[in-house]
């Protein structure tokens, strides 16, 4: 059974058949920097002691710091860190941002915690990291299950290891503990400036009909913002299940819904149906803002949107991309489509570092410079290299780490 990791170098594969690379170089990317494991021990609320494993991967930082989420789930292994830092690590390059790509996690349900348990195991993580990130070396953030509240606990038992004060080694922290403005909606914010930038050439309408699976942080602001600017969300899910309405649906009273009850079915006035049958509704958009792997070749031929754009980290498997491709739908990869959140991650970084705190106006105008630049240039690629916009942003970010690391002559 291929592992996520085996996905990305298929993706790599793929995109490497379209423009060739030294093998020096391909052989710095098949492997990660560093990989760290850890045994975090925490105490429980019954008295109790846990070990916890926790994992860091740093991929490569030719081009900055290593940069990437830390995510608490149950699934998690180092198999996926790997493949999350590989994906970070050209999703900065993509954005041209003076970073490099790394990812972490623990191995845990955090439902089944309470929020002191919660507390302990992420000022644990810290403590185990310590020597290995800071913010010159590597910068986490959060990613799945994991929130402002715990960026500042393991910025605030970091600095109690260290005495570091600008707060730069962790972002996504709470605004008032010098957090960015604008970094919560920041991910979904980035993903719709770059959709704008790409929609008239991928023969979308200015009205899209728009199917989003998942809306937790992503997908809840995904749709929050695709409907503010005119377009009409026929279909959403949580890990429970899923609703669909042909004519739209209203988000207020659906976000309402799911907090009364804890899920969306049921809404009133829409159909029920499973998270398997919404990524097949006919639609103009179909946004997995969710986990990975939910698009497979299992159902690539079932896939009804003229456009797949992924918020998600790895939705669509490498197989499922070449049938996609194959059948003329267009796939947003999500080392382009979801990269403003790392972004703006990197805004934080610098204001931290300067002393500064910027506007939210200055952050999403930074922003969608940003984006819809990175959106053209990719898209300029895959009509110049005659392929799809995954296998163009891989060859950009490709160029532009393999530039980094002639620069530091590591590669010929």
């Amino acid at each position: 059974m291929s592992t996520p990791f085996d996905h990305t170098m298929t993706q790599l594969d793929r995109a490497v058949a379209v423009r060739s690379f030294s093998e020096a170089f391909l052989s710095l990317l098949r492997q990660p920097q560093r990989t760290i494991r850890v045994a975090i021990p925490v105490h429980m609320d019954d008295g109790s002691l846990r070990i916890f494993e926790g994992y860091r991967v740093q991929y490569n930082n030719a081009r900055g710091p290593f940069k990437g989420g830390i995510r608490y789930h149950i699934a998690t292994d180092l198999e996926e860190v790997k493949a999350l830092a590989f994906w970070m690590s050209l999703k900065c390059a993509v954005a041209d941002i003076p970073m490099g790509g790394g990812k972490g996690g623990i191995t845990v349900d955090p439902k089944q915690l309470s929020n002191s348990e919660l507390e302990r195991l992420s000022r644990g993580w810290a403590r185990a990291m310590t020597d290995v990130i800071g913010p010159q070396k590597d910068v986490p953030a959060p990613d799945v299950n994991t929130t402002g509240e715990i960026m500042a606990w393991m910025g605030d038992e970091y600095a109690k290891m260290t005495g570091e004060k600008t707060g730069a080694t962790f972002t996504g922290k709470p605004v008032g503990q010098g957090g960015s403005e604008g970094r919560t909606e920041a991910t979904a914010q980035g993903g719709y400036f770059a959709f704008e930038a790409l929609r008239e050439s991928l023969g979308l309408p200015v009205s899209c009909a728009v199917v989003i699976q998942g809306i937790g942080n992503v997908g809840g602001y995904a749709a929050k913002i695709w409907a503010k600017n005119s377009h009409k969300i026929v279909a959403v899910s949580d890990s429970r299940g899923a609703i669909y309405h042909p004519d739209g649906l209203d988000l207020a009273a659906v976000f309402d819904h799911k907090e009364k009850t804890g899920g969306v079915r049921g809404f009133a006035g829409a159909k029920d149906v499973t998270n398997e049958e919404l990524l097949e509704l006919p639609c103009d958009v179909l946004i997995p803002a969710a986990l990975e792997n939910q698009i497979t070749p299992a159902n690539a031929n079932a896939i009804q949107a003229k456009v797949v754009f992924e918020l998600a980290n790895g939705p669509t498997t490498p197989e499922a991309d070449e049938i996609l491709f194959g059948r003329g739908i267009p796939v947003v990869p999500d080392i382009l489509a979801n990269a403003g959140g790392v972004t703006v991650s990197t805004f934080e970084w610098e204001q931290n570092l300067k002393g500064e705190h910027w506007t939210e106006a200055d952050v999403v105008k930074k922003l969608e410079d940003i984006m819809w630049a990175q959106a053209k240039t990719i898209l300029s690629r895959s009509q110049e290299l005659k392929t799809d916009i995954r296998r163009a942003a891989f060859v950009v970010a490709l160029e532009r780490i393999e530039a980094a690391e002639k620069a530091r002559g590591l590669s010929s």
